[in-house]
């Protein structure tokens, strides 16, 4: 019974507009200045499914953060993201509200402070 309360407590509640994981990235470089939300990567969604060198090595990411200057042209283009998010293998870059998903205002980095130890650490 007292689970059922707690269940019935927790629907109750107000839903909360999206908001970065721990380990996301958030890519505020110029979402905000072009009148769109902040991108949230979810780096660890993809690391689960996909080595890091995928990424990192074939799709051309440099393995720092904020070393790496997307433009949504480059998406359009196929490039970086878009090599995969091209609406054959993963949903294509007509579909915004599923990256811009960021809080307004929110600055770019790594959520929850993570660090790696590998070869982006400095």
């Amino acid at each position: 019974m007292k689970q059922l309360g707690v269940a019935l407590l927790l629907a109750l509640l107000p839903v909360a507009a999206p908001l970065a994981e721990y380990g996301d990235v958030v890519l505020n470089r110029r979402s905000e200045a072009h009148g769109v939300r902040p991108v949230v990567f979810p780096h660890w969604f993809h690391r689960i499914r996909y080595r890091c060198k995928v990424c990192h090595a074939e799709l051309g990411f440099r393995m720092r953060a904020g070393a790496n200057d997307v433009l949504m042209s480059d998406i359009l283009d196929g490039r970086f993201c878009g090599m995969c998010h091209n609406g054959q293998i993963a949903w294509g870059p007509d579909r915004c509200e599923l990256c811009h998903t960021g809080l307004p205002g929110r600055p770019s980095g790594i959520v929850g402070g993570a660090q790696t130890s590998g070869p982006g650490r400095w």
